[in-house]
């Protein structure tokens, strides 16, 4: 097999260390930006010779993406055939230009991050995502699935009525979609006597929320997915300017790498390497981007590095679920964590219709967070205790909780011209 995830980790070393030389000939060749910097820094890109080398640059960061945006496109703009944008989750969006050379790289990384989840040709992928709004993901999954060769039903997000009809017309193997979607699903099919169990969906791939423990175990809501409908679940883990995805194999042993695609260093407090399997924070360098690749870029987010040999056979590195992202780190007295430990209990509470947490900096100048919540029909404010309490066994610490109605609610989360839904607002003082 020529994969070269299944290579020894020492071809896989050299074979990025070779990847990673063209990248940086090519940066300096054709990037305002990183020109900008080698120049600035004093770097001679031909004596970065290693992994290892690689802390000698200096991060690329959000910010700078946002700064000097039209200094990072390394083609002329006549070549750019589709334009994105991030979702603007830490600030303003970020314009990404792809050429008709980053479209055929991104089908090859979702052709292979589905067939990492066992997909091949003949099973029918049922998209729950959607395709517009100037949204990479969509693209990417359709293009990859397109160049695996099996089937796409593009019905886009939400509107689980929609979702059911095509699932019984068509019959589906497998759907793509934000975890928390399949609840609401579920949900539908229980209101409406749909025997979903008995569906033709056997294969969910969920994205945009964790779906297992830093033990690789289910989190809750992957659990609730699983006591309900007894299918198999994969988690990954993308983002626009990595333009690379990382999947689960039906090992569930953290999400592959490939190799090919993108070089992954994992960051500590100090700004240097941690030891794997330790957490840290997510910098990328791209490989193989015609249109605007990146070098070092500090993605935010925290996670750990797997080298032991997964039991699919694949040998490269693996990433844990994310732990949260670095900016939304939460200290609540005294207790360190991240909004997705507070998603995972709200996500699990059967009263619970929607919510949005809200972080604040109070009068002492500590983190303050107030979670809104609407109630499902049939339920009162007594329940607020209930939710505490669960926060307490899970978090060790309760958020204060304030309930408002559904529809009110429903206006802060959707807001006009988002892609997604807003679950987290952080007003504190920066």
């Amino acid at each position: 097999m020529n994969d070269i995830e299944y290579k020894s980790p020492e071809e896989i070393k050299a074979f990025q260390e070779e990847k990673l030389h063209q990248a940086l000939q090519y940066l300096a060749a054709h990037s305002p930006y990183y020109q900008r910097m080698f120049r600035s820094y004093g770097i001679d890109v031909n004596k970065i010779l290693s992994l290892e080398d690689l802390v000698k640059i200096p991060f690329t960061e959000k910010k700078d993406l946002q700064l000097f945006n039209d200094d990072f496109l390394c083609c002329p703009r006549e070549k750019i055939i589709d334009y994105i944008t991030t979702s603007g989750t830490l600030g303003d969006p970020v314009t990404f230009g792809c050429t008709e050379l980053d479209l055929q790289r991104l089908a090859y990384n979702e052709k292979k991050s589905f067939e990492c989840a066992g997909l091949r040709p003949g099973n029918i992928v049922q998209l729950m995502t959607t395709l517009d709004k100037r949204f990479m993901a969509g693209l990417a999954y359709f293009l990859g699935i397109r160049e695996m060769g099996a089937s796409i039903i593009r019905v886009g997000n939400g509107i689980p009525e929609l979702q059911w009809d095509t699932i019984q017309r068509i019959h589906p193997d497998t759907v793509m979609c934000v975890p928390s979607f399949i609840l609401r699903l579920i949900e539908y099919a229980e209101q409406h006597n749909i025997d979903y169990r008995s569906s033709s969906v056997r294969r969910i791939i969920g994205i945009g929320e964790g779906l297992r423990e830093q033990d690789l175990s289910l989190n809750l809501l992957g659990r609730r997915i699983k006591e309900k409908w007894d299918v198999q679940l994969f988690a990954t883990y993308s983002s626009t300017e990595m333009g690379a995805t990382f999947s689960e194999c039906p090992y569930g042993c953290g999400g592959h790498v490939h190799p090919e695609l993108i070089i992954v260093e994992i960051i500590g407090d100090d700004d240097l390497p941690v030891p794997d399997g330790q957490p840290g924070e997510i910098v990328v360098t791209t490989l193989g981007v015609e249109g605007m690749p990146l070098l070092r870029f500090r993605t935010g987010d925290i996670a750990a590095k797997i080298v032991d040999p997964c039991p699919c056979g694949r040998n490269s590195y693996r990433l844990t679920p994310l732990v949260g992202r670095k900016n939304n780190m939460i200290k609540l007295k005294g207790t360190t964590l991240y909004p997705p430990a507070i998603n995972d209990v709200l996500d699990n509470t059967d009263y619970v219709a929607s919510y949005l947490i809200e972080v604040s900096t109070n009068d002492a100048g500590t983190d303050d967070v107030l979670v809104k919540i609407a109630l499902r029909e049939g339920f009162d404010p007594s329940v607020v205790k209930q939710l505490k309490d669960s926060f307490r066994s899970r978090l060790r610490v309760a958020p204060r909780v304030e309930i408002l109605p559904a529809d009110e609610l429903q206006r802060i989360i959707y807001p006009a011209k988002s892609r997604k839904p807003v679950k987290f607002i952080d007003l504190r003082k920066k």
